[in-house]
């Protein structure tokens, strides 16, 4: 949260920073403005299908959300079948600083 906040504001985004949650108790700990970004943090080196839970159904409730992100402690980047990109948390930094994640 705090990469987040501290990036919006230096950057001078603007942007709307949230958290989406279904009664059933499926989460996303970030959404950014008008479900233009979900933003999934696991402090976890193996991610599993679990961790990816929250950002999946995202998109079937909310079809329209245009870039999903784990951000974790994995070694390299990838994407899984259904477009969800998962990133280490150093790279995820680096990017979204560079203005490549929102």
């Amino acid at each position: 949260m705090h990469e987040l906040s501290a990036y919006n504001a230096y950057a001078e985004r603007y942007a709307e920073i949230s958290y989406w949650r279904l009664a059933s108790g499926s989460e996303v700990d970030f959404i950014v403005n008008d479900m233009e970004l979900a933003v999934e943090v696991k402090a976890s080196r193996r991610v599993t299908s679990d961790h990816l839970k929250g950002l999946r159904t995202l998109v079937s409730d909310h079809p329209e959300v245009k870039r999903r992100i784990l951000v974790c402690l994995e070694g390299s980047s990838y994407k899984t079948q259904d477009g969800i990109e998962v990133m280490p948390v150093r790279l995820f930094a680096r990017k979204l600083w560079e203005g490549e994640v929102f």
